[in-house]
């Protein structure tokens, strides 16, 4: 009984040593993510895919679909991002690649050139090319021809009316032969007045939410129906 006595003394010794023994501080795990912070990567398909990828696409890097299904495009559209921002080229948008993207959103400021402004515009415009029509939309799932515009300057903070009709009272009139990257162009469709509005691209061409064929599309500024009906042009983007 005296030698089991000594080793039970022995080892609740050295239990209070092991529990009074100062704790170091845990090694910093690089990259680490908040407990809220989510984590996109292959395969997953929701709405902050969707803003990564017209983000990335925004800066040059994407430029399939803004449908929110994080595939190989958008995989290898974010390695090349993470590449030139010195980040490791894990195609996972964490906590460092969303924080730098988020960063480089553009605010327009007063001080920002109008034509960078309207190129930004027309690259988003660009990126939602073949998004489904609908009427009433105004958002990824769905546009129609004035939600389309709304959206687009809406994203860059710029703020119009939500109707066709109201977006053509806004800015000044610009001569056809005038025409720059930005501009707002409207046709007399269905209605009197201006029904259908489109944005111009450049190279006598405009993009718009077209019911006729279902999706957004770019259309030559001179093709018969477009030509018979314009109605006129608006420039909204001041500085110009």
């Amino acid at each position: 009984m005296g030698t089991l006595f000594k080793r039970v003394i022995v080892v609740l010794c050295l239990l209070s040593v092991t529990v009074f023994l100062p704790l170091s501080p845990l090694p910093k795990v690089a990259n680490a993510f908040p407990a809220d912070m989510t984590v996109l990567k292959y395969g997953m398909s929701n709405a902050l895919v969707m803003q990564l990828q017209t983000m990335l696409g925004e800066h040059g890097y994407y430029t399939g679909n803004i449908d929110g299904d994080f595939g190989e495009g958008t995989r290898q559209a974010l390695i090349s991002f993470q590449i030139d921002h010195q980040l490791v080229p894990d195609g996972v948008a964490g906590l460092q690649t969303m924080t730098i993207l988020r960063e480089m959103a553009i605010q327009p400021s007063r001080d920002q050139a109008p034509n960078r402004i309207a190129k930004q515009i027309t690259a988003l415009a660009r990126q939602l090319r073949n998004t489904p029509y609908a009427w009433g939309g105004s958002s990824p799932g769905g546009f129609d021809c004035s939600g389309y515009i709304y959206y687009l300057f809406h994203y860059f903070h710029l703020e119009l009316p939500r109707m066709a009709d109201e977006q053509y009272e806004v800015g000044i009139p610009v001569k056809r032969t005038e025409l720059q990257e930005g501009d707002l162009v409207y046709f007399s469709t269905y209605m009197p007045g201006p029904s259908h509005v489109g944005l111009y691209i450049g190279e006598n061409a405009f993009i718009h939410a077209s019911s006729a064929a279902g999706k957004v599309i770019i259309t030559p500024l001179n093709s018969d129906y477009y030509q018979a009906n314009y109605l006129g042009a608006r420039r909204v983007i001041k500085g110009f």
